[in-house]
């Protein structure tokens, strides 16, 4: 079986940073997937479980209320390596193009005080496996470590 292109980016090399990680064409338009790594790959400890869902919820929430962006936005979710998350959006973006609205949403999941949208038995099919505050805390230093101070070698794959 042939591998599949996300499998033949060199993850001993991958920094943390935001990554066009496919182009699709979809009738006439695309989709731009991005890799948005918020951890080191296989050299730092990844997410927690309840960090990760909870920042699923709120990024997923915010992206789609969000007034320029969120008619755009297919789709936010966590990697099953638990190192960061895919943002889906419609047409053909780039990493620069999203940076303000990243910054806007890692700005307010981790400010956010409240309960998390949709955390409840009706809404979730795990409501109990949420950490606000590791949430906001990794967010916080994606925001400052990674997204207000990006690197261009952080917004292309490794080759």
């Amino acid at each position: 079986m042939e591998k599949i292109p996300s499998f033949t980016i060199d993850h001993t090399r991958l920094l943390r940073g935001v990554y066009v990680s496919r182009l699709d064409a979809l009738g006439g338009d695309f989709i731009t997937t991005f890799d948005i790594r918020m951890k080191a790959p296989n050299r730092e400890p990844v997410m927690d479980q309840g960090a990760l869902h909870t920042l699923e919820h709120l990024a997923a929430t915010f992206l789609r209320n969000h007034p320029v962006w969120g008619s755009r936005i297919v789709y936010w979710g966590p990697m099953g390596c638990q190192t960061g998350n895919y943002l889906l959006v419609s047409g053909k973006r780039t990493p620069s193009e999203l940076l303000p609205v990243l910054c806007e949403t890692f700005r307010f999941v981790s400010t956010y005080e409240g309960e998390v949208p949709g955390a409840t038995p009706a809404d979730c099919g795990n409501y109990k496996l949420h950490n606000l505050a590791l949430a906001r805390e990794e967010a916080r230093r994606y925001l400052t470590e990674v997204l207000e101070c990006i690197a261009p070698e952080q917004m292309e794959y490794p080759r």
